[in-house]
Formats: C-alpha cells, structure tokens, sequence
C-alpha cells in the first residue's frame, strides 16, 4: 500500500462503495478542501504583492525612478502606477 498509484485506487473504489449519503458527505469535505487551499493560495498570493508594493513605495521614496523600482521588486510599471505609489 506504499505506493502512490495504487493507494489512489483503493481510495478511490472505498469511495464508490459509500452509500449515497456517505458520498456526498465525502464530496462536501473535498470541496471544503479545495476552497480551503484555494483562499489561502489567494491570501498568500495577496501578501507577497503587498511586500512588493510596500518595497516599492520605500524605494520611490528614497528618489529611485520607476524603471529601478520595477526591474527590483519584480512590479511592472503599469501594476505601480495603478496602485498610486
């Protein structure tokens, strides 16, 4: 059972074998899984973009031009202009 594919199977024919009740609780988890991953990926995503901006606007401040501040935190222009730095 230590391999992957085969584990995989097993749990996936357990999963055929629930009766509809059990199936369907199992399918609500998964789901609440997924999302579960997808906001922290969202809010993880959301943080690092955060950081740069704050970078940005430090570096701003110290008089680098834009071009410097977007080649350092990995910003285009564009994406600096449209949050107001």
């Amino acid at each position: 059972m230590n391999e992957p594919g085969l584990e995989k199977a097993m749990d996936t024919l357990q999963y055929l074998s629930q009766d509809s009740e059990a199936r369907r609780l199992y399918e609500a988890r998964q789901k609440y899984l997924h999302d579960e991953v997808s906001m922290v990926e969202g809010a993880k995503a959301a943080g690092i973009m955060e950081g740069k901006l704050l970078v940005a606007r430090n570096l701003l401040a110290t008089g680098m031009d834009c071009a410097n501040v977007a080649k350092l935190t990995g910003l285009s222009e564009r994406e600096m202009k449209s949050t107001e730095l």
